[in-house]
């Protein structure tokens, strides 16, 4: 959102001549069309740009007023119903192309994914990112690469995901513990509901960050990080002036924004300085208490073995460790929120998955990560409940690095481009008639299987291509864990004898769009 002061300046009422008025009027109009004719006109030996089409965009501002203020995914679906799955939006003086479907997502995601793989410039993350030396939201070139190869291939592979579990065993046995606590008090003679919303969102932290930094955070008190990660996130998610008019960036100075920015980052340089520090005294091997090397450690040692080949320092290892964690936290909690609320929404659903975890589990008494493999149906629902909502429902934007041409248009350099994963999720074509209804069923007939990664263009919550997240592993291994053993030790209600009736799915506004109310769920424990 992008937020603007008012002034007020007490003067003399000024008179205008109605002729010069319009004169003016004409003026502005004309010159906009002819910059528009001068930017899409004739190139390559006057050969005349066919660019997607368009809503006809106001002078100096654009597109921006048909966004609204909030749920940009579902406004930008509208605009995709008039104009095409393909279209053309110019936000304020930057242009932006659009996708709203399966079949044109494929192409720029895997197709031409070497054109659009790149990122466009964001201030916000500029200032807190340093300057965008991370994996999310670096540009495309030989340093993103590495970083990237260095995520994938040595801190987020399969064999290092496995490593944690234990950690993830341990965590969600003490996440359960505090479901028990939270809904033993009772009103009215009833269980007080629990607030899974706030639980999660405790549970992803702490296995991340102890995934991450182990126990060494510079001396940082964990609650306290937290709310810093909270406030990098929130801002991450501000669209600034600047982005959208470089040449009013002096109005992020002027709101305080960029004020806002420096006092985050700076934050946020302590604590990884901090972190570093301890991690470079005590050499890896995961400290003195014997605990395994974390994240850090493992960064730390590559970057190390790499040399002078990597030509990497300090700054983009912090980049990249607050990537890892700035990007699993928050997505990885509302996946199992937004799972779990459909369930309960839909309680015949919930009866067949948690029939499913039970049978599974038997009377091991606990879920392990080695049956999740075994529960086609919560993974299914998941699945459904990631198509649904996706963590983020527009893609983190995309820039083409060079000319191409796109569903027989033309899309020049520098174009951005955005994947609206929400609406593509939600498309009749892919999905069918009733691709707006919660029908997990729809995935035992696909293969519960199917990935995560975005290998079908239809269900892309993460992302695909070079810039798919590489997280994936780590984050749906955690999600899965959560929510099987929530089903398993708990039967789950809506607090205050409500029915499933009266219990709407509403989102919250912003970029990442979770829950609009924090989810209140009554847990009742369960006795095999």
């Amino acid at each position: 959102m992008i937020v603007a002061r008012s002034h007020r300046a007490h003067m003399a009422p000024v008179q205008l001549d109605p002729d010069l008025l319009l004169l003016t009027v004409v003026f502005v109009v004309s010159c906009f069309v002819i910059a528009r004719c001068l930017r899409s006109g004739r190139k390559d030996g006057g050969r005349v740009l066919l660019l997607p089409p368009s809503p006809p965009p106001l002078p100096i501002t654009g597109n921006l007023h048909q966004l609204g203020r909030s749920h940009y995914h579902r406004r930008l679906r509208e605009l995709a119903r008039r104009h095409g799955p393909l279209f053309l939006l110019r936000l304020g003086s930057v242009p932006t192309v659009v996708v709203s479907s399966a079949a044109v997502a494929e192409e720029v995601l895997r197709t031409q994914d070497h054109v659009f793989c790149s990122r466009p410039p964001q201030r916000t993350a500029r200032g807190l990112l340093y300057g965008c030396r991370d994996v999310a939201f670096s540009p495309y070139g030989e340093r993103w690469r590495q970083l990237r190869r260095i995520a994938a291939l040595r801190l987020l592979s399969a064999r290092r995901v496995d490593s944690f579990r234990a950690l993830r065993e341990e965590e969600v046995a003490s996440f359960l513990d505090r479901i028990r606590a939270a809904g033993a008090h009772r009103e009215d003679g009833r269980r007080a509901g629990v607030n899974l919303s706030e639980l999660l969102v405790g549970l992803t932290y702490a296995v991340i960050s102890k995934a991450a930094f182990g126990n060494r955070l510079g001396g940082m008190e964990p609650g306290a990080v937290r709310a810093m990660m909270e406030e990098t996130s929130e801002l991450l998610e501000t669209i600034a002036v600047g982005d959208v008019f470089p040449r009013l960036r002096w109005v992020d100075w002027a709101t305080g924004l960029d004020a806002r920015i420096k006092r985050t980052a700076a934050k946020l340089d302590a604590v990884m300085e901090g972190a570093l520090q301890e991690h470079e005294k005590g050499g890896g091997g995961g400290g003195n208490d014997g605990e395994a090397d974390d994240l850090l450690d493992d960064l730390l040692s590559a970057v190390k073995e790499g040399g002078a080949r990597l030509n990497l320092d300090r700054t983009d290892v912090k980049g990249l460790i607050l990537d890892l964690f700035l990007g699993g936290t928050d997505t990885t909690a509302k996946t199992v929120e937004w799972t779990m609320a459909e369930l309960v929404n839909y309680p015949d659903e919930l009866e067949k998955v948690q029939a499913e975890v039970r049978q599974v589990v038997g009377p091991h008494g606990s879920v392990s990560e080695e049956r999740l493999s075994s529960m086609s149906r919560l993974q299914a629902a998941m699945k459904e409940a990631l198509r649904l909502h996706p963590p983020v429902p527009m893609l983190v934007p995309r820039v083409a690095i060079h000319d191409t041409r796109l569903r027989g248009h033309d899309v020049p350099a520098g174009t951005r481009v955005v994947v609206n994963a929400w609406a593509i999720g939600r498309d009749g074509e892919s999905w069918g008639e009733d691709a707006d209804a919660f029908r997990p069923e729809r995935w035992l007939a696909r293969g519960a299987a199917a990935d995560y990664g975005g290998r079908d263009a239809r269900f892309i919550p993460f992302g695909a291509g070079r810039r798919g997240c590489p997280g994936v592993g780590f984050a749906t291994r955690l999600a899965e864990l959560a929510l099987a053993s929530m089903l398993y030790h708990f039967d789950w209600g809506l607090p205050g004898g409500q029915d499933a009736g009266s219990f709407e799915l509403v989102e919250s506004s912003g970029i990442a769009a979770g829950l609009k109310s924090p989810l209140t769920l009554v847990a009742e424990p369960f006795r095999p």
